[in-house]
C-alpha cells in the first residue's frame, strides 16, 4: 500500500457553506448521543466535494471539531481511504478502471488518451482542469471500458469519444452521462433483446391476472357453497 500524505500547499482555513453545514448537522443527527464519530466518513466526503474534490488539512480539522474527535483519528481515516484525495485534482477528477473487463475492452487506449491529454497520473493538467488515476473495478463491467469523473460514470468509451468528452468538459459544453454510444442501461450493444412486448410492463397483463384471480376466488366460493 502506498504512503498517502497531505498536500504541501494548504489553504489557510476551511468552513462548510451554510447549506453543507446544515447537511453536516443532519448527518450527525442520524447517530445516537455518544456515537457522532460514526458520521466521520460522510462528513469528510461532504468536505471533499465542497473543496473541488480534494481534502485539505483544515477540512480534516473542522470535521474533527464538529465530531469532538482527536484530529489524529480523523487524519487516520482520511489518509487510509483512497476515496479521499489529499491533493488538488483539478476541476474534473477522472478515475479510469483498468481491471480485467475494461482492459479486455480497450482501457489501455483510453489510458493513453489520459497520458497524452493530461499527463502522468495524479498530476493536474497544465490548464488546471483535469487529473486522473487508474483504479480498481468500478462495477460497470457490462459497459466497459469506463471512467468515473467526479460523481458520474461515462461508459462504452473509445479513444475518439473519450477525447471528445474531455474537449466538451473543458469547453463547458453539456455532456451525456452513462453510455457514450447510446446503449440502453446494460443492454446488448445491438439493443434490447428481451422484454420487448409492451404488454409486459404497461399494466394490461397485471389487470388480466387480477381478473383471473378474482374469477378463481369466486369459483372457490361457489364450490364451497
Amino acid at each position: 500500500m502506498s504512503v498517502r500524505r497531505l498536500a504541501q500547499t494548504q489553504p489557510a482555513s476551511f468552513a462548510f457553506t451554510p447549506d453543507n453545514a446544515a447537511q453536516a448537522q443532519a448527518l450527525i443527527a442520524k447517530y445516537p448521543d455518544g456515537r457522532q464519530a460514526s458520521a466521520v466518513v460522510p462528513l469528510l466526503w461532504l468536505a471533499q466535494k465542497q473543496h473541488d474534490y480534494w481534502l485539505p488539512k483544515p477540512a480534516i480539522e473542522e470535521v474533527a471539531r464538529l465530531l469532538s474527535m482527536p484530529v489524529i483519528r480523523v487524519m487516520e481515516i482520511a489518509t487510509f481511504y483512497s476515496m479521499f484525495n489529499l491533493e488538488p485534482v483539478g476541476k474534473y477528477f477522472i478515475q479510469l478502471c483498468g481491471t480485467t473487463p475494461c482492459a479486455l475492452r480497450g482501457a489501455e487506449a483510453v489510458r493513453q488518451v489520459c497520458l497524452d491529454r493530461i499527463g502522468p497520473q495524479k498530476q493536474v493538467s497544465s490548464d488546471g482542469i483535469f487529473a486522473w488515476a487508474e483504479v480498481e473495478c468500478l462495477g460497470a463491467c457490462c459497459n466497459a471500458p469506463m471512467v468515473q469523473i467526479n460523481d458520474d460514470y461515462y461508459e462504452d468509451l473509445t479513444p475518439q469519444n473519450f477525447a471528445k468528452l474531455l474537449d466538451d468538459l473543458a469547453a463547458g459544453r453539456a455532456v451525456a452521462k452513462g453510455s457514450q454510444t447510446g446503449r440502453s442501461a446494460s443492454a446488448p450493444t445491438g439493443g434490447d433483446t428481451t422484454l420487448s412486448d409492451t404488454q409486459l410492463y404497461d399494466g394490461s397483463q397485471l389487470g388480466a391476472w387480477q381478473k383471473r384471480f378474482a374469477e378463481s376466488e369466486a369459483t372457490k366460493v361457489e364450490t364451497k357453497a
